[in-house]
């Protein structure tokens, strides 16, 4: 039997319990978690998640989820989608950059990557006043998946020409040459 996949996004406030409760539901619609991340703002937290059932379990899971959301007094989202696949590790790289914060800057990386048909499968970005001159400053940084067709020897000094253009400090990490004082483990 073919199976149907779900991705299901969640907002709202915080609370203990929450994903113990969506997670009974999804599995009393006899669907499986396939892949989920979650973030905590302040108050706040986001859940996106992919579940995988028969068309009936995912049916039964468009049908009782929405109560369990409204109940919990979420905001969601569902929609179905094709196969899941699972990100492409065998050009996977982490970029990070800082620098003053200007209007433009988040745009013109995102391009840089998009050019090159990556994919960015994680984002974070924080502003913060810089301590030392008073101004505003940003840290960003981006987990990147580039197809195996671009030419990764040009990727680090592009990218380096890019965030000099932008005014911006930054460095991309192989994630497949492993750092040998890195002791974190990958997710």
């Amino acid at each position: 039997m073919s199976k149907q996949q779900l991705i299901v996004t969640i907002l709202g406030t915080d609370k203990s319990g929450i994903l113990s409760e969506i997670a009974t539901t999804v599995s009393e619609a006899q669907c499986n978690i396939l892949d989920s991340r979650q973030a905590i703002y302040g108050k706040e937290f986001s859940l996106t998640m992919i579940i995988e059932g028969t068309q009936s379990a995912i049916t039964k899971a468009e049908c009782i989820l929405p109560a369990v959301f409204q109940r919990l007094d979420l905001l969601s989202m569902m929609k179905r989608t094709s196969h899941h696949e699972k990100q492409n590790l065998e050009h996977l790289f982490s970029v990070e950059f800082s620098g003053e914060d200007a209007a433009g800057l988040i745009k013109a990386v995102t391009g840089f990557f998009a050019q090159r048909h990556a994919t960015i499968s994680a984002f974070r970005q924080r502003t913060f006043k810089d301590i030392t001159t008073g101004k505003d400053s940003m840290r960003c940084k981006f987990v990147v998946s580039l197809p195996a067709s671009d030419n990764l020897d040009a990727l680090e000094p592009d990218l380096i020409n890019l965030f000099d253009t932008l005014n911006v400090t930054g460095k991309v990490i192989d994630k497949q040459k492993k750092d040998p004082n890195e002791n974190a483990t990958s997710w």
